[in-house]
């Protein structure tokens, strides 16, 4: 177990966030991002699993099949996109092929906050070698496979490529000056 380096980890992430959400004014996302990464459910796995390099998350799903800690994480967070997936409202009409899980459209102030978490997550498990395309090409090798609501993907994606081409301080003066609006 790893305590230490678990707390310093999550900690230096939520300042992260923190800062970003800020820049673009997102105060209350700022300050309440991941606070649940501190509950028991989901601190204990952390510092179980903690490795440094990347998501603990990932080591208790290898060992146990599933991350009870994501499983709690993502039912409290609403920048996680897996936190707006839905039943079809269609679901209820057993006859009705179409029903079952659907992804919701997130609204642009949690997206905002993913993309910022994505970006901090970025910067924190790489470290020195981190560059601005991290978090682009992250996302570029999952978001196919992914159940994002299409508007929600296609606008990550766009904002990702606004943040790899143009940088940092350019990208969050748009989402505070045009997205948000």
């Amino acid at each position: 177990m790893n305590v230490w380096g678990h707390f310093k980890t999550i900690t230096k992430h939520r300042i992260e966030v923190m800062k970003n959400c800020f820049a673009v004014g997102l105060y209350f996302q700022g300050l309440t991002h991941d606070l649940s990464k501190y509950s028991p459910t989901e601190f204990i796995e952390g510092c179980r699993y903690y490795q440094g390099f990347r998501s603990p998350n990932n080591a208790e799903r290898e060992d146990k099949g599933y991350s009870a800690s994501w499983l709690h994480h993502k039912g409290r967070n609403k920048h996680h996109y897996e936190y707006w997936i839905d039943y079809s409202a269609e679901a209820e009409n057993t006859d009705n092929k179409r029903g079952g899980m659907v992804p919701v459209r997130m609204p642009k102030k949690y997206l905002v906050e993913m993309l910022m978490d994505r970006i901090a997550a970025s910067k924190i498990y790489n470290g020195e070698k981190y560059t601005e395309e991290f978090p682009l090409k992250y996302y570029e090798r999952s978001m196919d496979k992914i159940m994002m609501h299409p508007d929600t993907k296609r606008e990550l994606h766009a904002l990702l490529k606004i943040y790899a081409k143009y940088g940092q301080r350019r990208t969050f003066r748009f989402i505070k000056e045009r997205f948000l609006k």
